[in-house]
């Protein structure tokens, strides 16, 4: 999603300018099913509190995360026993972020000003944790968002461009190097999740409130799914399916988190609330990690917090 305001981008200026050039936007049609409520007896709690805008994660595979400090230009570590730590400083607005042993990869650039005004001040990187030394894999992008890790090794990253035609899915090899621009040309593209066979990909698509389905063989031949969000007002950023093929997402505008189900496109709200006035407004990304001897939702928002939420008995939140 577009990211906090600096300078003199107020929030009121950024969204007329999104709503200015919705012409040049291919939207979708979508038809948004009306949220049901699924929130029963899920428990929302902080885990840690007042890091600025937040706007991904990642688990550390030892009961800690990963975050990307949007505001403050900063990677945090959380440790499992809450205890916050900063392993990189001096970055331009991070993204999404994806661990593989002592490496971080993490997105750069992903600021209001390069989303409306087309700049290409954009990166991926490599985060090498042992050193602290960052590697700057591809750059010249524009607003990249979202960061996914394929079981092959490969990376994908989304773009999640308001105005002008966007530029779909890039893929990025760190074996090779081998980096393949526009590889899944979906319009606006955010969230990323593999499906629970592994052979596809879902993205959500953040101005018409969309998801698409796109083959990991074919890319090209990506489908839209049914249902979804409303378009500009909702906003889904990123997401994560489980092995039941359900699709749990920070719903951005909206300020709360929802259940998606792919294939019916029905959607209902687990918790609702997390808003503030910053660019993005609310939710940010939503991972499953485990919470003690069972897994959980943690979500990263603007609201400077890390939250988890806690499902209750019956729900399956196995990862896809």
């Amino acid at each position: 999603m577009n990211k906090r305001v600096r300078g003199n981008l107020s929030v009121r200026s950024i969204l007329v300018a999104a709503l200015a050039a919705l012409p040049m936007i291919t939207l979708a049609p979508v038809s948004a099913q009306p949220p049901t409520t699924c929130g029963d007896g899920w428990e929302s709690s902080e885990v840690v509190s007042g890091l600025g805008v937040l706007e991904n994660l990642e688990p550390d595979g030892a009961g800690g995360f990963y975050l990307a400090g949007l505001e403050r230009g900063v990677i945090y570590h959380v440790d499992a026993e809450r205890r916050v730590t900063t392993v990189a400083s001096g970055i331009d607005s991070p993204a999404g972020i994806r661990l593989v042993g002592d490496t971080l990869y993490f997105i750069s650039g992903d600021s209001p000003e390069a989303n409306l005004l087309n700049l290409p001040t954009g990166a991926l990187n490599r985060l090498d944790l042992t050193t602290g030394t960052v590697e700057v894999l591809v750059d010249g992008l524009t607003a990249p968002n979202g960061l996914l890790l394929l079981p092959d090794g490969d990376l994908l990253f989304s773009w999640a461009v308001v105005v002008g035609p966007g530029t779909g899915v890039s893929r990025y090899s760190p074996a090779t190097g081998t980096y393949t621009p526009n590889w899944a040309p979906v319009p606006s593209s955010n969230g990323l999740s593999l499906t629970p066979d592994r052979t596809a990909v879902y993205v959500s698509n953040s101005t018409t409130g969309s998801f698409y389905r796109v083959p990991l063989d074919a890319p090209g031949e990506y489908t839209t799914l049914p249902g979804g969000f409303g378009a500009i007002i909702e906003a889904p950023d990123d997401l994560q399916a489980t092995a039941t093929d359900q699709i749990y997402v920070a719903v951005n505008f909206s300020g709360k988190v929802s259940r998606y189900d792919p294939a019916s496109g029905k959607t209902c709200d687990l918790s609702t609330g997390m808003y503030t006035v910053n660019i993005p407004p609310g939710p940010t990304s939503v991972r499953i990690a485990p919470d003690g001897d069972r897994l959980a939702l943690y979500v990263t928002a603007s609201t400077g917090s890390l939250y988890r939420l806690r499902p209750p008995s019956g729900v399956d939140l196995t990862p896809a």
